[in-house]
């Protein structure tokens, strides 16, 4: 059962760490649209390609409050849930298993 639980381990980690990058290239994009970035820059590409899949859903159901985008803070929340229950309880049976 140990070898379960390391993996187990493993892939808890390896997701904190995904959604902790993640966290960081929500946090960028926010910053970068208060300003009004050039939009054929490869990284404003990068960084519109990779949030906006998550943005737009969150968009069509709240809206903007008044001229405030609130996606990204509640994308910022659901991934601050996401490594506190989530990985939190990966790690924690992984480690019941070892």
């Amino acid at each position: 059962m140990f070898i379960l639980g390391n993996f187990l381990l493993a892939v808890a980690k390896v997701l904190d760490m995904l959604l902790g990058a993640y966290w960081w290239v929500v946090i960028i994009s926010a910053l970068i649209s208060w300003v009004n970035p050039d939009p054929y820059n490869p990284v404003v590409k990068f960084l519109r390609s990779v949030t906006e899949p998550l943005y737009a859903p969150i968009r069509r159901k709240i809206g903007l409050l008044g001229p405030f985008d609130v996606s990204p803070l509640i994308v910022i929340f659901g991934i601050y849930f996401l490594r506190m229950f989530l990985v939190g309880s990966l790690i924690g049976l992984a480690r019941r298993m070892t």
